[in-house]
């Protein structure tokens, strides 16, 4: 196949690339130039450094490769998206659009204008090819601890049959080792952990630079003020740290139970097993997107309400109009309106839809 890998200049693509060209792919790399920080945000942006880091991985391994302008593209499928959630209240994933709208939307269309058949990405994640009965599918990578098909939750078919995930059957010690007979450049090159093709530049710093600081009032369930918070923006249902107001209870913190935007108070709690506004079994969807057949019929799955957190099982049920309920068989903590909810069949990616309402137990 005619394969275009999308590398970041980090290990993993960099070993995705290695392996399609051990396969006898034709394969070039790209590197997706989506930020250069032109806003001097606090934190360190690499892009430089990354497409050096990709071209010279590139090279060893004989591929042509070339770096692709998507920043107008970005900043308004991501950056608008992340910034305009924020704005509202609500706590949006651009992860998860950046792979949705940028790898495998914008790049997809650049790459089929190029003759490409698939595009190839380093994500921690399997896929089963279709066949008569079954249309193309994600599986979670092998590695529990990398598997990354939370942030693929809402590809669309057309997008999971051109992707390929080359690296998804591997462990993170594996795939270093993998690097290293390869002998590139990236073997032991860190793992980046910024947000999604823009670098170590924390999520408070980058909204701090787009959205102004509206300071309000801090307090308990009683409506006491505690303290003083920079904007509601700022801060994520269930956070325990960062808020400032310390605990008078020995190893029990205070958390985030709730924004009120009406009254720009930040609502936060000792937090225990029944701890008001931060448990709920209930939840309603929106934005419903299948990575293959249709979700239009209740059943019983798995839901996983954020990246790093176990997948519950719940009960589906659907509303119409891209719209369903969903009720987990046991109490689930800070279900976030605005987050991303990946549902599972098992090991199966089915899709994946955004937190609407959520129902406190």
């Amino acid at each position: 196949m005619k394969i275009l890998a999308a590398m970041s200049g980090g290990v993993d693509s960099s070993v995705a690339a290695a392996e399609l060209v051990r396969a006898g792919h034709d394969v070039s790399g790209v590197y997706m130039k989506n930020w250069i920080n032109e806003e001097n945000i606090i934190g360190h942006c690499p892009w430089e450094e990354d497409i050096t880091d990709a071209e010279a991985v590139a090279r060893q391994l004989g591929i042509p490769f070339r770096v692709v302008n998507l920043m107008t593209e970005y900043r308004e499928k991501v950056v608008k998206y992340l910034i305009e959630g924020y704005q509202a209240g609500i706590t949006p994933n651009p992860d998860v659009m950046c792979n949705r709208e940028m790898k495998f939307g914008v790049l997809w269309d650049w790459s089929q204008e190029h003759g490409f058949e698939a595009i190839a990405t380093g994500h921690y994640a399997r896929k089963v090819d279709a066949n008569s009965e079954h249309p193309a599918s994600i599986l979670r990578g092998a590695d529990p601890n990398k598997d990354q098909t939370y942030f693929l939750a809402m590809m669309q078919p057309h997008q999971v049959r051109i992707a390929q995930f080359p690296i998804g059957h591997l462990l993170k010690p594996e795939l270093r080792e993998r690097a290293r007979e390869f002998g590139l450049k990236t073997a032991e090159k860190k793992d980046s952990q910024g947000i999604c093709f823009i670098g170590q530049v924390k999520m408070e710093d980058f909204l701090r630079t787009f959205v102004p600081d509206q300071p309000g009032p801090i307090v308990n369930l009683e409506g006491k003020v505690l303290g003083e918070h920079r904007g509601l923006h700022l801060y994520t249902l269930g956070q325990r740290k960062g808020h400032g107001v310390a605990s008078p209870i020995h190893k029990q913190a205070y958390v985030v139970v709730a924004k009120r935007p009406q009254t720009n108070e930040l609502v936060v709690a000792i937090e225990n097993s029944d701890t008001p506004l931060l448990w709920a079994r209930k939840a309603t969807l929106h934005s419903i997107s299948s990575t293959g057949a249709p979700l239009h019929e209740e059943r019983l799955l798995q839901a996983q309400p954020r990246y790093r957190c176990p997948a519950g099982n719940a009960v589906f049920r659907p509303l119409g109009d891209g719209r369903a309920e969903l009720e987990y068989s046991e109490p689930q903590r800070a279900l976030t309106p605005g987050q991303i909810c990946a549902l599972y069949d098992g090991e199966r990616l089915l899709g994946g839809a955004v937190f609407e309402t959520i129902q406190y137990t």
